[in-house]
């Protein structure tokens, strides 16, 4: 009796049920577009010029924009709307408020995230947007926009720095600890910039010019020791390059070596890469180099 009242109640239900979802899915279908009609040869003209122009879009769209394909209806949507609004001022800053919008968010936003990572601040980005339109409302209940500028500009220098000791801060002291103990050390010399030499082997050849072009033999290595790069690895043949193309500290061991002579170089960071990261070598790292002058190009 129970599985007999079953059925005839799902029979009762099934017409009600199977009318409203015929009744949803009638709702959700697309709605048909008017075909388009081309009489003249300037609607064929003009219909394919609309169709040339999307060649890329969609990686485009993909690629830059982020837009999702399945979407599409969204953006042609989209698209229609600005069309057919013409030069309405009104729907004109409503499209730039969402171009500059997915700029702020896409790229800016990210950049000030990066850039903060690490330091005693962070961005919190619903507050970035509240002060961005804030501004264009000239509300100056915190800031005024000289005031944000100078207040950013100023934590932006100070947590960096921050942020550049709490990462690289030991890299540093290590290479200021080995200048300091190697200037020490027989047959050093310390220039007044900082650079440190020892002459292996005096040469007695000419002494080139910053514009002149070099052929050197060369092995660079961190102050632990790890050889990050040498000439040999580049083939068997000196390298050749002009003393003001490289880092400040060969420059000027170069400028003052005669061919034939072969040092070790002890720069600081500041003669080097500085704060920059260069793969093996990190931010404000103290180097060695040994370096053989082989001869002038002429």
């Amino acid at each position: 009796m129970i599985l007999a009242l079953a059925l005839v109640a799902g029979a009762s239900l099934y017409p009600a049920s199977a009318a409203s979802k015929k009744k949803d899915k009638k709702q959700t279908e697309t709605p048909v577009v008017e075909a388009v009609k081309l009489v003249t040869s300037s609607d064929s003209v003009s219909y394919a010029a609309g169709m040339t122009v999307t060649n890329g879009l969609i990686p485009f769209l993909v690629g830059q924009q982020g837009v999702d394909t399945t979407y599409m209806a969204d953006f042609i949507k989209g698209f229609k709307e600005v069309v057919m609004s013409g030069t309405d001022p009104k729907m004109k800053a409503y499209v730039a408020g969402m171009e500059i919008a997915n700029q702020v968010r896409d790229r800016m936003l990210p950049s000030m995230v990066k850039d903060f990572t690490d330091s005693p601040d962070s961005i919190i980005s619903d507050l970035v947007y509240r002060g961005f339109m804030d501004a264009l409302q000239k509300d100056t209940t915190y800031f005024t926009q000289t005031t944000a500028e100078a207040f950013f500009g100023e934590k932006q220098r100070a947590d960096q720095a921050a942020k550049e000791e709490k990462l690289y801060g030991p890299n540093r002291r290590a290479g200021e600890e080995f200048l300091a103990e190697n200037a020490k050390k027989e047959g050093v010399v310390t220039l007044h910039s900082g650079l440190q030499y020892k002459v292996l082997v005096k040469g007695e050849g000419e002494v080139p010019k910053k514009t002149d072009k070099v052929q050197v033999h060369y092995e660079g290595r961190l102050v632990d020791g790890t050889v990050f790069d040498a000439s040999n690895k580049h083939g068997d043949k000196p390298m050749e390059f002009r003393p003001d193309q490289v880092i400040k500290g060969w420059t000027e061991a170069l400028t003052m070596m005669p061919v034939g002579s072969k040092w070790q170089l002890y720069i600081p960071y500041n003669l080097a890469y500085g704060n920059r990261d260069s793969g093996t070598i990190k931010p404000y790292s103290a180097l060695i180099f040994d370096v053989e002058l082989v001869g002038i190009v002429k």
